[in-house]
């Protein structure tokens, strides 16, 4: 089952804890538009139907990634394409986000996406995985 558009925004902007819904939607497209151009095939096509409609666009539409980024430039690549953001509100945006796409995804999807991404993922769609 999908989430609605609203809800999706709802979650990611109390995760965040951000001040207003533009705000965590911003977030939200800009985490997606990265997170899209990591994924391929199935993986994407199944979390991009798991997705709100105009966010499952976004994912399968993606910012072009010449290579795979490390989650920690993951976090500069969406501090450098959200307005006024640090690392370390860029770190908070993509966790807020990821975290919300992984609930969305529901466990075995999400151990499918981690596959297709670089190591230390995991954190940040906050589900650490034990090696």
């Amino acid at each position: 089952m999908t989430l609605r558009c609203e809800a999706f925004v709802d979650r990611v902007k109390e995760r965040g804890e951000y001040g207003s819904s533009p705000e965590a939607d911003r977030a939200a497209r800009v985490v997606l538009a990265l997170l899209g151009a990591h994924l391929v095939g199935a993986v994407r096509a199944q979390l991009a139907a798991r997705l709100p409609e105009a966010f499952a666009l976004i994912l399968l539409n993606p910012l072009q990634s010449a290579e795979p980024l490390s989650p920690e430039r993951f976090v500069r690549a969406t501090a450098a394409w959200i307005e006024g953001a640090t690392e370390q509100t860029a770190t908070w945006d993509v966790s807020a986000v990821l975290s919300t796409v992984a609930d969305a995804a529901g466990d075995d999807l999400l151990e499918q996406i981690l596959l297709q991404l670089p190591a230390g993922y995991d954190l940040l769609f906050g589900h650490p995985q034990t090696t």
